[in-house]
């Protein structure tokens, strides 16, 4: 048996961030082999973490990643199970480190896809990583969602991030000119509208983009509120109720946070005049923190 000293697992635990005795515990499994008891503990917490996969995990960040020169962008939703954990500086650059992965590798579809990719760091994929990550600070973690856009023409992908981390947008504005999105502006209406979304929730950009099942059960609910009045004048009525909920749910029909008078499509035309260029906001996506396993619960 070879001797485990206090070095040794000082070594381990510099290598692993593990604990004293979980260190010496694997170095004795490990013979003093310090490559093999690395190897022990990246398992033992590969097995933990599917021990902890069962817990409850609604805390944690959503956090962004934006590329200098803003074509490019990253949103997440990294969760834990406590406040505390989330504070800690250790998940904090646990969240950095999947943001780069997320941010250098190719753009995948699906949250399996991205989890399965070669990940560059010890561990042989991301899914491993996260679980390996699990094991050292010791409650359940994970990646619950993300969105990358990349833009292929001229424009900004923008990025706001509210409440500490509690909500975060991701949103991609168009322009026809280069010089629009350097303007000072331009720059101003991205974080504009960002925060907008942040707080106003819209489900999508235009009318034409809501779901038709969503404005037929909408319909519906009006119709069956004002069922004892003649069917001519309920389809009136409904034209109008209809409008306020494209103007409550639709981004570019929604009053502006900051000045209520005018609607998003208001701004846009008004900076497109102002510049003498063509402006769109092209997609958005809105994380709040822990709407991901409040949906997996219904």
């Amino acid at each position: 048996m070879a001797e485990i000293t206090v070095a040794l697992i000082k070594t381990l635990r510099e290598k692993t961030n593990a604990g004293m005795m979980d260190c010496k515990a694997a170095l004795n499994e490990a013979d003093g082999d310090l490559a093999e008891a690395e190897t022990i503990l990246r398992k033992k917490g590969i097995a933990d973490a599917e021990k902890k996969a069962g817990r409850a995990a609604k805390e944690g960040v959503v956090a962004s990643r934006i590329s200098d020169d803003c074509k490019s962008g990253v949103l997440v939703e990294v969760n834990c199970e406590t406040d505390f954990v989330a504070k800690n500086e250790n998940f904090t650059v646990f969240v950095d480190q999947i943001l780069d992965h997320a941010s250098s590798s190719n753009t995948v579809d699906t949250l399996d896809a991205l989890l399965a990719q070669e990940f560059s760091g010890d561990a042989a994929t991301l899914d491993e990583f996260i679980k390996a990550k699990v094991g050292e600070l010791g409650e359940n973690m994970g990646l619950t969602r993300f969105t990358k856009y990349e833009l292929d023409c001229e424009g900004v992908v923008g990025s706001y991030i509210h409440m500490a981390g509690r909500v975060g947008v991701l949103v991609e504005v168009k322009v026809g000119k280069a010089d629009t999105a350097s303007n000072d502006a331009f720059t101003t209406f991205v974080k504009n509208i960002g925060m907008h979304i942040a707080a106003s929730q819209p489900i999508c950009i235009g009318r034409d983009e809501v779901p038709s099942e969503l404005v037929e059960a909408e319909k519906d609910i009006f119709r069956e509120q004002m069922k004892d009045k003649p069917a001519d004048i309920i389809e009136r009525i409904i034209d109008g109720k209809m409008g306020k909920f494209y103007a409550t749910n639709c981004l570019l029909e929604q009053a502006f946070i900051m000045d209520t008078e005018k609607s998003i499509q208001d701004l846009v035309g008004e900076l497109s005049k102002e510049t003498g260029d063509e402006i769109s906001i092209s997609r958005f996506e809105r994380y709040g923190l822990g709407e991901a396993a409040e949906d997996g619960e219904e």
